[in-house]
Order: C-alpha cells, then sequence, then structure tokens
C-alpha cells in the first residue's frame, strides 16, 4: 500500500512545494554545527597563569658552582629538598613554623587574550582542577542527542513530522539565543542539554519529512546533497569565529539566523504519507491538493486519493495492532529489551552487531575528536577548521562512486586502514614540519568521513529486515558514546604547555659563580631554550 502512495508522490514529481522541503530543512541543517561543535571557538584550551597573592614565594633553579657565565654554558637543576610550582596550577609559600615551602593550588588566573578575547574556558576559569568542564561543555550536547534519540521516534510516529520539527526547532532557537546570556556555567550546560536533545528532534525527523514528501528517484541523491550544508556551515563557522572572539556575542551571531527558520515552518505543512497513516485523510487531501497546485500538476480524482489513503490507514492498523503497541509501559520496557536482545541471537548477529557498533562508536569519535584537534597540534584554529570540514566533501561525494564499485566491505576497510594508517603516522612527524602533520591529519579526516559513510549503507544491508530499525538504533547509541568521550580524549592531549601542563616561565635563580653567590629574582621571562634564559641571568648580572 506505501507503494500506492509512492504513486502519488511519483505524479507529484520534484516542484516548488516539495523543493520548499528540501531546501528549508537543508538551512536548518546549516544552523545546527554552530552549536554541536561550539567547544572549539567557545571553550577552547587557553594558555594561562597563575595570579600569584602576595605571600606567594616564586619557585628557584640553581646553577651548578662551578658553571661559566655564558648563556651555552648555564644550565638548572631543580633543588633536590623543594617542591616545584607550576605557574599555570599553583604557587609556593613558605611554612612560617618549618621555614620550608609548600605548593598551594591557584585559584585565579590571567588568561591569554592574543586569539580569543572571551571564552567559556576565561569567564568560568575552566582550567587546572576544573579543565575537565570544558569537556563536559561540549560533550553535554551529545548527551542531550543521545537522550532525545530514544523518544524522537516515538514522538515523531504519534504527534506528526511537522509538529516535532517545529516543536524543536523553536525551542532549539530560543535555547540557543538565551545560553549566549547565561550567567552560570552550570545553566549554560543545563541549556547544552537541551540543545543536544532537540538536535535530533529537529535533524533526523526533518530528514523523514522530506524523504516522506519527495518522489521514489529522488530520494537517494536528496538524502547525499543534504546535509553538505552541514559541512558548508562548518567552514563558515571559522569565519564567524575570527571575526568575533568574544563568545557570547559569536553564539548571539550564529544564533540568529535560526529565527529565520520560523517563517518557512508555516509555509511548510505536515507530511501527507504521515496523515494518511492515521487517518486524518482530509487534511492528507488538502495537503496533496496544495502540493499539486505548487507543483502544476494535475492528481487523480478525489476519491482514488481517498481510497489508496485508506488501504495505507488499514494497513498501519493492523500492524499497531500485530505489534500489540497499547500496552503498558512496563510491558514496552520489556518488549524493548526483547528486541535489543534479537540483535545477538545468533552467532552471526552478534559479530554484525559487535562490528558495527565498534565502527560506529571509532567513526563518531574520530569526527569530533578531529574537529577539534587543533589545540592538540598547536595551529591556527581558524584555518583548521576551515580545512577539516572542507575534506569532508571528498569523503561524502566523491568516494561514493568507489563504493558501488568495489563494495561495501572492501571500502570499509580501505577507509578505516587508511584512516589509521595517516593518524598514526602523525606522531612520528617532526615539529619543523608541521605541515605534513596537519596534512596526515586531514587525510585522516577524510578517510574516517568516508569510513562513515560507507558503514551507514553497511549496516543498512547488513541487518535482516525484521530487526533493521532496532540493529540501526544501537549503531547509533554506539556513535553518541563516541561523542560523548572524543572532547574527554582530546583534552588529555593538549599540547604540554596549555592547560597547567606547561614549564614554569616566573623564576627565583640561585646563581653560584666564581667566589660568589648571588640570588636573582627574574619576574617574567619567556619559556624557551637554556641560551634564552641564561642571556636574561646575564643580563640581570651586569645590572
Amino acid at each position: 500500500m506505501e507503494d500506492n502512495f509512492d504513486t502519488i508522490l511519483t505524479k507529484l514529481g520534484t516542484g516548488k512545494w516539495t523543493m520548499l522541503y528540501v531546501l528549508s530543512m537543508m538551512y536548518w541543517y546549516s544552523l545546527l554545527p554552530y552549536h554541536a561543535i561550539a567547544g572549539v571557538f567557545m571553550a577552547p584550551p587557553i594558555n594561562h597563569t597563575c595570579i600569584l597573592p602576595p605571600h606567594a614565594i616564586t619557585p628557584t633553579l640553581v646553577l651548578p658552582p662551578d658553571a661559566q657565565q655564558t648563556p651555552a654554558n648555564i644550565s638548572y637543576t631543580s633543588p633536590p629538598d623543594q617542591p616545584h610550582a607550576d605557574d599555570s596550577c599553583s604557587y609556593l609559600v613558605e611554612d612560617a613554623s618549618t621555614g620550608r615551602l609548600e605548593e598551594q593550588p591557584c585559584t585565579q588566573w590571567a588568561f591569554d587574550t592574543s586569539i580569543f578575547t572571551s571564552t567559556v574556558t576565561s569567564e568560568f576559569q575552566l582550567v587546572c582542577g576544573r579543565r575537565f568542564l570544558r569537556a563536559t561543555y561540549q560533550s553535554m550536547y551529545m548527551f542531550g542527542m543521545l537522550a532525545g534519540a530514544f523518544f524522537n521516534g516515538f514522538l515523531a510516529d504519534k504527534y506528526g513530522r511537522w509538529t516535532l520539527v517545529a516543536i524543536s526547532s523553536v525551542i532549539y532557537s530560543v535555547v540557543a539565543l538565551g545560553s549566549a546570556w547565561l550567567p552560570t556555567l552550570a545553566w549554560i550546560l543545563v541549556a547544552r542539554f537541551v540543545l543536544g536533545i532537540m538536535h535530533p528532534a529537529s535533524l533526523q525527523t526533518g530528514y523523514i519529512l522530506v524523504m516522506e514528501v519527495m518522489e521514489v528517484k529522488m530520494r537517494t541523491r536528496v538524502g547525499i546533497v543534504q546535509f553538505i550544508t552541514w559541512t558548508i556551515a562548518t567552514m563558515l563557522f571559522s569565519g564567524w569565529a575570527y571575526l568575533m572572539r568574544d563568545w557570547r556575542w559569536l553564539q548571539t551571531a550564529v544564533s540568529l539566523p535560526s529565527l529565520l527558520f520560523l517563517p518557512l515552518l508555516w509555509l511548510m505543512g505536515e507530511s501527507p504519507r504521515w496523515l494518511a497513516v492515521v487517518g486524518q485523510h482530509d487534511r492528507a487531501l488538502k495537503e496533496l491538493k496544495r502540493a499539486a497546485k505548487w507543483n502544476k500538476v494535475t492528481l487523480p480524482p478525489d476519491n482514488d486519493l481517498l481510497t489508496i489513503m485508506q488501504s495505507v490507514h488499514q494497513q498501519a492498523v493492523s500492524a499497531k495492532k500485530t505489534n500489540n503497541e497499547d500496552i503498558s509501559i512496563i510491558s514496552r520496557l520489556i518488549r524493548a529489551y526483547n528486541q535489543f536482545m534479537i540483535l545477538f541471537r545468533t552467532p552471526k548477529l552478534r559479530i554484525i552487531t559487535l562490528v558495527i557498533g565498534i565502527d560506529y562508536f571509532v567513526v563518531a569519535m574520530l569526527f569530533f575528536g578531529l574537529t577539534a584537534g587543533a589545540s592538540t597540534l598547536g595551529v591556527d584554529p581558524f584555518m583548521y577548521l576551515a580545512i577539516s570540514a572542507a575534506v569532508e566533501l571528498p569523503g561524502t561525494t566523491i568516494l561514493i562512486p568507489f563504493i558501488e564499485y568495489f563494495g561495501r566491505k572492501k571500502m570499509s576497510a580501505f577507509s578505516f586502514l587508511f584512516c589509521a594508517a595517516a593518524l598514526l603516522a602523525q606522531p612520528t612527524i617532526p615539529d619543523d614540519l608541521k605541515w605534513v602533520s596537519v596534512t596526515l591529519v586531514m587525510l585522516g579526516k577524510m578517510s574516517g568521513t568516508a569510513a562513515f559513510s560507507v558503514v551507514f549503507l553497511y549496516a543498512l544491508e547488513l541487518f535482516p529486515t525484521e530487526i533493521r530499525t532496532q540493529g540501526f538504533g544501537s549503531a547509533m547509541v554506539s556513535s553518541r558514546l563516541g561523542a560523548i568521550v572524543a572532547p574527554f580524549i582530546m583534552n588529555a592531549l593538549l599540547l604540554p604547555n596549555i592547560d597547567g601542563s606547561g614549564r614554569s616561565d616566573r623564576l627565583a635563580i640561585v646563581v653560584t659563580g666564581i667566589g660568589t653567590e648571588k640570588i636573582l629574582v627574574i619576574p617574567k621571562i619567556p619559556a624557551g631554550t637554556g641560551k634564552a634564559m641564561g642571556a636574561a641571568v646575564l643580563r640581570t648580572l651586569d645590572e
């Protein structure tokens, strides 16, 4: 009966009515990356220095007694009887009773504003012992996506595709704008969680809405092209962030365009297919007539259309009775558990479920991890994100014919192996060849995106028809988990001079010269080579 309804859509063709849905949802998809990967620019790692209290004592380094007073020969060793303090996260104080130095945690910091004037990191001081909250800022969105995925399909089936898209997009727009001016980090994290919940409610339901108004022959092409706007928006995000270095104004600027989507909701209507399934035939007929008028085509007589819609409705009612939809919540949970366990019923199903689950976990972790990889490579974050987004295009478009030619299995294995080879080779590149290092990371991102394209198709084909929904749902849960852990992994891989693990550059130096001993306090010298330190010492000696 569904095929009969497809004949109506084929008769409607692809015209202004159809393109209204396609272009409207493509525009909406272009607004989501600004918040899905917001942590790249709004909560980045930032160099910082502890603001020392008046009673703090600077750490000491000692020159050997036989050292010559030349920059090339000066070396430094920390006193063995005193603790070391890193001026990013701690400072030293003298114990009044023992006279020994004790390390104390820093409570206030001065942040580097050369790249960003204001960020969530600097405003809420998410460094040192609170640095995990930066990763939490990004992961809260992914937690919301995971939570929203569990009831998104149920709500879309019960209340309608357009209804859920409308409600979720309005909430998303309001929360995105409002959260830019929330006063506390706790409320910002809550807002991030709500945005994450609304993400699949609008994106996945919008995708279903487009597919249900699109004629059959155009669905594959439209399905591939739809999400290109996500990639384009990611590249544009770099430009927005380059122009606006204050996180609150940046979030406001990228959230305002979401208001332009709201009038498009008024022009769009509910999915005629869904209206037919739930028995609202008058509304479905009205929507089909509007579509025919916009697309300038002639539909069959109303009676024929109503006959088709009644058949679709009867099939849905029979399926509902077969599946025992009207049951208690406890029974639903038990049935959901049993449906999930079906994925492990046979050895073949267990292998498919586990391998697809691991694949989805890895590709999501790679995608979101490498997207935020500028901090670990020490490169320009704006250019990095733009290039990182650009390399996604070949992975989602050019490689599709290769997938069809060589098959899912071979291309899946090749994509993962190529990605692994590129990323494993990257740490071996010398620091002075940074462009080679970044190139390898970009190749890894491109092949990882290709791997996701292959696995997406492969998963749908590997799972048997009767459990395809459960299998694909479990794979999506794995991908959400990968996206959740990605920020914490990248947080642990930061460059050693960022976020409290760098070398101290505020030093008191005990210099033992020939026959004399001097104690020199050098309040601030650039961290770097021994020659630079030695030159600073000699300048102080001269003074």
